[in-house]
């Protein structure tokens, strides 16, 4: 592994000059909250500037503004884990317990979206995104059947870990992807021209990947031409996301790792704590908040988020 060239005192490690151009170098990591088991699926709302995030392991959903601090919002959440906003600005969630989509509708009232595909149960939906047709994309590994701390168990029913599209509209899911053992985070390149999703089964399968992959998305609705992006390391991908030039921003065991579009690693954005998920947000879109261990994090950033 390449040594750093650089390492700032804002604990941001340069591998490549380009990213010089996304940090700002007197930019602080602030720790904004802590006391969860396992922080996972940041999602900013500019309403209030504040943060929805899972404490997933801990079955609630929690809450970050910097006028109100922290606060719970739902005890139990059926074990909620990846969230997102579609494109009326309502909070869509994996549940890992109820092993569903969920939605929050106006009047705050859950509802769940889908919870089966070809009449059999999904595993436990892990991580999603709203494209801007409106429909969802998700991983399906079976973390809420196996790991105790995720969901509330059960025999799995589908026959692998797959990656959907669901549309809310008509109610269709398709299974888009099928070749990935474990996928787990996902995020599509600004033009929505490719696909990103990460590999975390060397989490609990000898011999498992710790990868991101690209997909080549076809015509909106479906992905060919898979390969491997970049190898992560130490530790597996979990929650990724773009800037506006394409840049990957993917979590790891000790930072935040930030790629290229042509696969070069730019840099590390160090955290003290088993990165799980982030976000761009801030009312520019500068703000970097990342759910890492039992906290929640944030940085400045000089890029924005999509």
């Amino acid at each position: 592994m390449a040594e750093a060239i650089e390492t700032l005192p804002n604990t941001i490690e340069i591998y490549d000059d380009r990213m010089r151009a996304l940090i700002i170098p007197d930019a602080r990591l602030e720790k904004l909250a802590n006391g969860a088991i396992h922080s996972e699926g940041p999602v900013y709302f500019p309403e209030d500037d504040s943060i929805i995030w899972s404490d997933a392991h801990d079955n609630r959903l929690l809450s970050w503004s910097a006028t109100d601090g922290v606060s719970v919002l739902r005890n139990p959440s059926d074990y909620q884990n990846g969230n997102y906003r579609d494109l009326e600005g309502r909070l869509v969630s994996c549940s890992s317990g109820l092993r569903a989509i969920i939605r929050r509708e106006h009047d705050g009232e859950w509802r769940v979206l889908c919870d089966r595909y070809q009449g059999k149960r999904l595993n436990s939906p892990n991580d999603l995104v709203v494209k801007s047709d409106g429909t969802i994309w998700f991983t399906d590994p079976p973390y809420g059947i196996t790991e105790p701390n995720q969901g509330y168990g059960g025999q799995q029913e589908q026959p692998g870990s797959y990656v959907y599209r669901f549309d809310p509209k008509t109610g269709d899911i398709e299974a888009v992807i099928t070749d990935m053992l474990r996928p787990n985070g996902l995020t599509f390149s600004p033009d929505e021209q490719l696909l990103y999703v990460s590999d975390s089964s060397a989490f609990n399968i000898p011999d498992g990947y710790h990868h991101v992959r690209v997909y080549e998305v076809v015509e909106g609705r479906t992905v060919t031409n898979s390969r491997v992006f970049a190898e992560i390391n130490p530790g597996q991908p979990d929650g990724l996301r773009v800037d506006k030039q394409g840049n990957l921003f993917i979590s790891s065991e000790d930072s935040v790792q930030v790629y290229a579009p042509d696969g070069t690693r730019l840099g590390k954005i160090l955290v003290p704590e088993t990165v799980a998920n982030l976000t761009f947000g801030g009312r520019e879109g500068k703000r970097l908040f990342i759910a890492a261990g039992k906290s929640l994090y944030a940085i400045d950033l000089n890029t924005h988020g999509i």
